[in-house]
């Protein structure tokens, strides 16, 4: 065979060859044993921490609890007077007979309904003036002397006002609540637009971003932090105005509850409401900041 004859055969043979895939490292069983254990020591701890944490919350409520019962039932007069007040089982009880009751979860129910109208009608104005005012010195100039006069108007105030605007209560108790939610979202949304660094701007600006990107890839994540704080300080808020709203309406809601309660002197049924409104608005504001929790994950990833 001559020189050429080989060289061509070697090349038609490294035409047939499959070069093998390099070969992959293996995971030793004390590799995958040592992984598992990494996963499972940090869930434990997570648990562990968070159960710390719980368990920390449920003491202090039950030492609130602790005090209270023995202000009230030892009549303690130092300064603030126990003397009417009822104690924790005088509450207790009365919660229990009203949760036998469909009357009281129709209180709660219609207190819900104009929470969720009045609120999302609040967040998506809020949002809207918010992002407009932080970016137009024009639009700030017009809008914010009004939400600087209207904001500082208690709810209880605009009771009479809101019964002359509205055609009914229905829409007297949501536009007041509506409004305590309203302000807080709107100040937040702004502080959040404001406080987006320039210089972010200005470098998309010179990456050819337009303003449609800038504003949805720059300014709105850096606003986020802000817009979820209002939103949750606004559904405190709106809890906090409910109360005052339903005082005119004479049929249902948690608020009409706890107002009655005090016309008829009940004095177990005030702190019924009282807690009832007290944990509804807690557990809204968590709902809130749930919701709010994926749009923040660059945060996290940032740190």
């Amino acid at each position: 065979m001559t020189m050429h004859a080989a060289v061509r055969l070697a090349v038609v043979d490294n035409e047939h060859f499959e070069v093998p895939p390099p070969p992959q490292p293996a995971r030793t069983v004390a590799a995958e044993r040592t992984t598992s254990r990494n996963i499972w020591d940090w869930t434990w701890l997570w648990l562990k921490e968070l159960a710390s944490r719980w368990l920390l919350r449920l003491l202090a409520l039950f030492a609130g609890l602790l005090f209270w019962h023995y202000a009230s039932s030892t009549n303690l007069n130092f300064y603030v007077r126990f003397d009417n007040v009822p104690g924790p089982l005088r509450v207790g009880q009365a919660l229990i007979e009203h949760l036998q009751h469909i009357t009281f979860y129709l209180h709660i129910g219609v207190s819900l309904r104009r929470i969720a109208i009045s609120y999302a009608a609040a967040a998506g104005l809020g949002v809207f003036l918010g992002i407009l005012m932080g970016r137009s010195r024009a639009i700030r100039d017009i809008v914010s002397p009004y939400i600087e006069i209207l904001r500082p108007i208690p709810a209880v105030a605009w009771i009479p006002l809101a019964i002359l605007m509205w055609p009914t209560e229905e829409g007297s108790i949501i536009y007041i609540t509506f409004l305590g939610a309203l302000f807080p979202i709107v100040l937040n949304t702004i502080h959040g637009v404001e406080q987006t660094p320039e210089v972010l701007v200005r470098a998309a600006q010179s990456l050819g971003a337009s303003r449609f990107h800038i504003f949805g890839h720059v300014i709105l994540p850096g606003a986020l932090p802000s817009i979820c704080a209002g939103l949750a300080i606004g559904m405190g808020v709106s809890w906090f105005s409910l109360l005052a709203g339903e005082i005119i309406s004479g049929q249902y809601g948690i608020g009409y509850f706890t107002w009655n309660a005090y016309s008829i002197i009940n004095y177990p049924d005030i702190v019924v409401g009282m807690l009832t409104i007290g944990f509804l608005g807690a557990s809204s504001t968590a709902l809130v900041q749930v919701l709010c929790e994926p749009f923040l994950t660059w945060q996290r990833k940032a740190r």
